[in-house]
């Protein structure tokens, strides 16, 4: 079976930071491009960032700069890491594996 879980959401202070985790089982993380969307109620979906099989980076505009999307190889782990949050970061965080697989979601409440 084929799983990914994410963890590391809670809730933090406006210009605070967290690190999500996306953990894979079933797949092998160093062949698979990795991605991480956000999601809040009644609003469309938010590309985030992704890393390549390869190790690219890419990341949406909503990131401005301020946050990192690394692997971890060794533990089948991809990080996301978050700095300056905004209370608009606000929302579901999912992490997407080869296009077609989806974790569970961890939630990011910034407060102002």
């Amino acid at each position: 079976q084929v799983q990914l879980v994410e963890s590391g959401g809670g809730l933090v202070e406006a210009g605070g930071s967290l690190r999500l985790s996306c953990v894979g089982s079933g797949i092998i993380f160093s062949g698979s491009r990795v991605a991480w969307f956000r999601r809040s109620p009644g609003k469309q979906s938010e590309w985030v960032a992704t890393i390549t099989a390869e190790g690219d980076t890419r990341y949406g505009d909503v990131a401005k700069g301020r946050f990192t999307i690394t692997r971890e190889n060794s533990k089948n782990t991809v990080y996301l890491q978050m700095n300056s949050l905004e209370p608009e970061d606000t929302a579901v965080y999912y992490c997407n594996a080869a296009y077609t697989i989806w974790g569970q979601g961890t939630q990011v409440t910034v407060s102002s």
